[in-house]
């Protein structure tokens, strides 16, 4: 499946100073991990992707903004980054929208993934080199639930109707390492977001189902333990393993996917590959986005839509801006003062692009902003570092220092934020 227009990254050439190397902070080890690039081939990113309805609210443009700040620090590092998202476009949340509303599943998905697709354009995201279906790969995944059930790491559950497959939380010695929740946390996060600890014929409530036997009104593939569709987890498991190998460098997405959705991909790939240790270096979260102080969820119908904000003509470098105004990491709230303030920044900054008048102060601030980024994607104190550099130039306090470049102090501080947060001024 093509994924979206590349959008131009510029390269900061050596005079600009040296890059710094990317942290980010490790759910699993709980703490900041430098990202290692491996010694042979490419720096490897999963990202996961939206399930196709309701797209693109700012809670997945959060996400997704912050996974592109993290590829634009590695390619101002040096890495070539492998990256790869997937599409949702086989679960019950699709299925039973498309039923509420009397739609096809297949024609609302393909909507809502051409939708996606031109507010990550808008955002300036760089695209996966690999952006996958599941109705593309599920072969794929029938592969990877045979190798489980062939070294005992999934069963069939004894009911002659619905003879489901589920991965054993048994199978590797180390299930519960990503999330680091104990158990009574994960049986309640378990039933909240998606699981079935109720089914009968589990060996254990916590057992995630990797293939559904086949439903009337469903769809349904051909396998050669029955058909049915693959389980939500699996999915990624097998996307990531086939294209970036049993381990790579970061498994990113939001932090309710901690549990059970990447634990559990971590626990398919593992149990399915144990020679190779944890399936990723780094598993990295992005923070939830409120609305005026109350969660941003479908549930509550406070969704603030990105193609909305931009077909009401708001600046798309503003929203990412705005985005940026809280730690990706961080919870935190989204209003119309936050996109009037990043408007009002984002007005601002241009405005001191176009007096700059000092390459020496242009190179410190570069600098800072490298340094701020590359800590784990402090954007809070890049925005300081620049609104400081911008006040000194617009109440005229900066003093006019060339050090013998010839590039204009603005283009230099342009071509930067452009490069390594996604802004064009």
């Amino acid at each position: 499946m093509y994924s979206w227009s590349q959008p131009q990254v510029p390269f900061l050439p050596a005079e600009f100073g040296a890059p710094v190397p990317l942290k980010l902070y490790d759910s699993a080890d709980q703490k900041l991990k430098q990202v290692v690039a491996p010694k042979t081939g490419d720096t490897g990113m999963y990202v996961c992707g939206i399930t196709p309805y309701d797209a693109t609210h700012l809670g997945h443009a959060a996400t997704y903004v912050a996974f592109d700040l993290a590829q634009r620090v590695l390619l101002d590092n040096g890495h070539t980054v492998h990256y790869v998202q997937n599409i949702t476009d086989v679960d019950d949340p699709l299925f039973e929208r498309a039923s509420r509303d009397g739609v096809d599943w297949r024609e609302l998905g393909q909507s809502q993934i051409e939708l996606f697709r031109s507010d990550m354009t808008a955002l300036s995201v760089i695209p996966p080199r690999d952006y996958v279906g599941v109705m593309d790969i599920v072969d794929e995944v029938i592969d990877l639930v045979q190798r489980l059930l062939d070294c005992g790491a999934a069963y069939v559950v004894d009911d002659q109707q619905f003879p489901d497959i589920y991965a054993s939380v048994s199978a590797t010695e180390t299930f519960g390492y990503e999330s680091n929740y104990d158990r009574e946390q994960m049986m309640a996060l378990f039933a909240e977001r998606g699981g079935d600890p109720d089914r009968p014929g589990k060996r254990d409530p916590l057992d995630a189902l990797v293939w559904r036997a086949h439903r009337e009104r469903e769809p349904a593939w051909d396998a050669p333990f029955g058909a049915g569709r693959p389980g939500w987890h699996i999915e990624c498991s097998a996307i990531a393993t086939n294209r970036l190998g049993p381990h790579f460098a970061i498994q990113g997405g939001g932090s309710d996917l901690k549990f059970p959705h990447h634990e559990f991909s971590a626990a398919h790939a593992e149990a399915a590959y144990p020679e190779a240790g944890r399936m990723a270096d780094i598993y990295a979260h992005a923070g939830m986005i409120a609305l005026d102080g109350v969660k941003m969820s479908k549930s509550l119908g406070n969704l603030v839509f990105v193609s909305k904000l931009t077909a009401a003509g708001h600046d798309p470098a503003a929203i990412r801006l705005g985005l940026y105004a809280g730690h990706y990491r961080s919870d935190r709230d989204w209003s119309d003062e936050v996109l009037t303030e990043a408007e009002h920044r984002l007005a601002t900054w241009r405005e001191a692009t176009a007096s700059a008048s000092s390459v020496a102060d242009a190179l410190a601030l570069i600098t800072e902003v490298r340094s701020a980024l590359a800590d784990d994607l402090d954007t809070p104190r890049a925005i300081r570092s620049i609104d400081a550099w911008a006040e000194q130039i617009l109440s005229g306090t900066q003093e006019s220092k060339e050090v013998g470049n010839s590039r204009a102090a603005g283009d230099m501080v342009s071509l930067a934020l452009d490069s390594l947060l996604g802004l064009k001024l």
